[in-house]
């Protein structure tokens, strides 16, 4: 006879691991923001930089992520150098982008 199963405990576990999950993305994204020097920004500024990233066209966001991969590949400070002098929304979205591909975009 099968053993009975612990819907409680499984469905528990599965909290649990959806909890750990946030947490690590939540830290993950304020590393990132401090290591592509985006933490100078203020909330603000760092928040509208977001919000126009996400409505960015394709085009753009494919060359964020060619900035951001070059960032991750050792280049941090060429990637950071390029993203300044454009519009300035790039560190900010190479945030939000990498939480949800396990990929960067960056300008």
């Amino acid at each position: 006879m099968r053993k009975p199963r612990d819907y409680d405990a499984e469905l528990q576990a599965l909290t649990d691991k959806a909890k750990a999950l946030k947490s690590r993305k939540q830290t993950q994204l304020g590393e990132l923001v401090i290591a592509t020097g985006a933490d100078v920004l203020s909330i603000e500024q760092l928040a509208g930089a977001l919000i126009d990233a996400v409505g960015a066209d394709a085009v753009r966001k494919e060359a964020w992520r060619k900035s951001g991969a070059t960032f991750f590949r050792g280049d941090g400070a060429h990637a950071r150098k390029g993203t300044r002098s454009n519009a300035g929304g790039a560190s900010a979205s190479d945030a939000g982008a990498q939480s949800h591909s396990g990929e960067t975009s960056a300008e």
